[in-house]
């Protein structure tokens, strides 16, 4: 004869599976809006190159640009779009100009560490 649970207890499995499955799913959220992020800045970046500068390196007018851009965009969503942010972003850009090569299983900090290496 199968004994009979308690209304209010259950198997430890149960809990322990469903915590896992939390914790996991916790994780890939957070993974999924920092790889957002980075196509975020991928796209800002692209937008200056591609549409602002006529795909070169440096525009003439780029500094100012950015600097104005920054300006307006930091004071109207905040923190992460200042003219440095944005310069990262343009990097990136030119640094990954496929979108397909970056990897979802790097963020935003690990991309703006490695675009600043010099050695492709």
């Amino acid at each position: 004869m199968t004994e009979k649970k308690a209304p209010n207890t259950f198997d430890s499995d149960i809990l322990s599976d469903i915590q896992e499955i939390i914790t996991t799913s916790k994780a890939q959220a957070i993974r999924s809006i920092d790889f957002q992020r980075v196509l975020m800045y991928w796209q800002i970046g692209q937008r200056i190159v591609v549409e602002e500068q006529d795909n070169q390196e440096r525009a003439a007018y780029g500094i100012g640009l950015l600097k104005k851009l920054g300006e307006v965009l930091d004071s109207q969503y905040g923190g992460g779009f200042s003219e440095r942010s944005l310069r990262l972003a343009r990097q990136l850009y030119l640094t990954y100009p496929i979108r397909n090569a970056l990897r979802s299983e790097l963020n935003w900090l690990q991309y703006r560490l490695l675009i600043r290496i010099n050695d492709p």
